[in-house]
């Protein structure tokens, strides 16, 4: 899954529910549980996710909704490897991005 949102220091829950297309609570939910996420929150108690807070939500949903892990497997695989999995999830991603690319290119001939 390829998340589309512009580029900006913070993000609301709302834009990114959607462009998860999840519901808001599952962000709230997964926020309560995994603690790689550190949403700032702002005076009315929103919260507001950084770029990397975005990085480890698409992380998080690749394990859980992509790849089938349970919260608590995601949460042991998180905490046993959670550099060399980012590593890998962001390999992936750029490559996912470059095949997007190609494929348009190749479309367009």
């Amino acid at each position: 899954m390829h998340i589309e949102l512009p580029e900006k220091r913070y993000y609301g829950i709302g834009e990114i529910a959607k462009a998860f297309d999840v519901n808001a609570s599952l962000i709230r939910f997964w926020d309560k549980e995994f603690d790689i996420l550190k949403p700032k929150k702002n005076a009315k108690g929103n919260r507001m996710f950084t770029p990397e807070d975005i990085k480890n939500l698409q992380l998080i949903y690749h394990l859980v909704k992509e790849r089938g892990f349970t919260l608590e497997g995601a949460k042991t695989h998180l905490k046993e490897g959670q550099k060399k999995t980012l590593d890998k999830f962001e390999i992936i991603r750029k490559l996912e991005t470059i095949r997007t690319q190609l494929t348009n290119i190749k479309n367009q001939l």
